[in-house]
């Protein structure tokens, strides 16, 4: 992370809002695709706030003392899958335009805030950029904001996974460059983007058939499209069918 606000937040850490608003939020930088059926990519551009494997019902992070859960984060009451969740933080200085992480046919629904408002994501943005360090609070937009709910489903490692958008306070608008459904899309191009402040969210259930070995920590600043995440080789007793 220090290496990133050194390389790409320092440089126009004093340029106006206005300027940044313009000129440097919208950028949209040539990649290479990367096409590697071992790996998940990261789906975006920020620091990864958590990593943990949980149970549907069990806390993927505690917001003011209460469990922040896999199913109040998809919105779903029947979610019964134990999965690996990453959490990545976008910044205002981050690119966020949001990549596959592994092909597959996506299918998408959006959900509004559970209040008037988007709660505001500032306090995180803060303590990443100011304190390096992952806040122990102001996590309150994971459980109230706007979000769409992308489920890719992968019929050659026989499971679907998840990318979770959670907008910000100030522009709750995440746009999907593409509003058909069911359509396949390829590890590493451009599905979404999200302006401002936001967090992206990859949700792996776990399988029989193989292991997810994840390559970041938390804390760690990583790139959609470029930087892998998740590991995934065969389980022994796959192999040995």
């Amino acid at each position: 992370m220090r290496e990133w606000i050194a390389d790409d937040v320092l440089p126009v850490r004093d340029k106006s809002v206005e300027w940044l608003s313009q000129f440097h939020f919208f950028r949209d930088p040539i990649r290479p695709i990367y096409i590697d059926p071992d790996y998940f990519f990261a789906p975006a551009d920020g620091v990864i706030l958590y990593q943990e494997v949980v149970d549907p019902e069990h806390s993927v992070i505690d917001v003011k003392g209460s469990a922040y859960t896999l199913r109040e984060a998809l919105r779903d009451d029947t979610f019964s899958q134990r999965c690996l969740v990453i959490g990545i933080f976008m910044t205002f200085y981050d690119v966020h335009i949001n990549r596959v992480p592994y092909s597959g046919r996506l299918r998408y629904r959006e959900l509004d805030a559970i209040d008037t408002v988007n709660r505001p994501m500032l306090d995180v943005e803060h303590e990443l950029l100011h304190q390096l360090r992952v806040p122990a609070k102001g996590c309150e937009y994971l459980r109230h904001n706007q979000r769409v709910i992308n489920r890719i489903d992968v019929p050659d490692l026989h499971l679907s996974y998840y990318l979770l958008q959670i907008a910000d306070y100030d522009v709750d608008c995440i746009m999907p460059f593409e509003l058909g459904q069911n359509n396949y899309v390829d590890q590493g191009h451009r599905f979404s983007q999200i302006r401002y402040g936001s967090q992206v969210d990859l949700i792996i259930p776990l399988s029989d058939r193989y292991e997810f070995t994840t390559l970041c920590e938390p804390e760690e600043h990583v790139e959609a499209g470029i930087d892998p995440l998740v590991h995934i080789t065969e389980t022994t007793e796959e192999k040995n069918r």
